[in-house]
């Protein structure tokens, strides 16, 4: 049986009510998305890009993104791997597009991810009671 790896991570943390660079800081940092040993904000700012892009529905690639921002090709596919494991990123073809078009619908995606995995969590263990039971 194959399993289907994603990591999802919510954090509570404050709300800044400052700017919009500093709201989407949060959001991210709130999806487990930006760590303090990103001390470029490669990730962040990657996540901004295909921010961009998701609006037109156009997926960019890792040589783009890396003329873009600056960064190494191997920056980008790293940082790429970690938005994919999250579930946010989609890899087609060879290029990268965020899993919808706009935040409020990424929020409503990973709560769906949320409450699946939730219900797989309740199955199983509803499973294992049984089995238990009959030990």
């Amino acid at each position: 049986m194959a399993y289907f790896k994603q990591r999802i991570t919510i954090v509570n943390i404050r709300k800044p009510m400052k700017s919009i660079n500093e709201e989407l800081q949060w959001f991210g940092t709130s999806l487990g998305l930006f760590n303090l040993r990103d001390k470029d904000k490669s990730q962040f700012r990657l996540f901004l890009e295909l921010l961009k892009a998701a609006r037109e529905r156009k997926p960019l690639n890792s040589d783009e993104l890396a003329g873009r921002l600056k960064l190494t090709r191997g920056t980008v596919i790293h940082h790429m791997h970690k938005l994919m494991e999250s579930g946010i990123v989609l890899h087609e073809g060879n290029a990268y597009i965020l899993r919808v078009s706009d935040l409020k619908g990424l929020v409503d995606e990973i709560e769906k991810d949320i409450q699946r995995t939730c219900d797989t969590l309740r199955d199983i263990a509803d499973d294992i009671d049984k089995w238990m039971v009959h030990e």
